[in-house]
């Protein structure tokens, strides 16, 4: 998979999460979060196009947030923010 195809596959993931996050329905966040993580692990960080960086830098923080608090609103909320970046912004990757 190149790089876009990965941002996207994080992006759905990040959309299952925020949703599972919302709905309190928590047995499969960290599965989810796993296999996003497994996405980031391929991701090609020196062919990334610049104009994609800073998203990527900011987005990484974010992800760390997510794996390390519990899904509550703000949480579920930051997945389906970065889910609605990511999508958007794929094509830049």
């Amino acid at each position: 998979m190149n790089n876009q195809d990965l941002i996207l596959n994080i992006a759905v993931n990040l959309g299952r999460l925020g949703k599972w996050g919302m709905e309190k329905r928590t047995e499969r966040i960290a599965q989810f979060l796993e296999d996003s993580k497994r996405y980031l692990d391929q991701i090609d960080e020196k062919s990334l196009n610049p104009n994609f960086q800073e998203t990527y830098k900011t987005f990484l923080k974010n992800f760390d947030y997510l794996q390390n608090n519990p899904a509550g609103d703000d949480w579920a909320e930051t997945a389906f923010t970065w889910a609605n970046i990511l999508t958007h912004r794929a094509k830049l990757a």
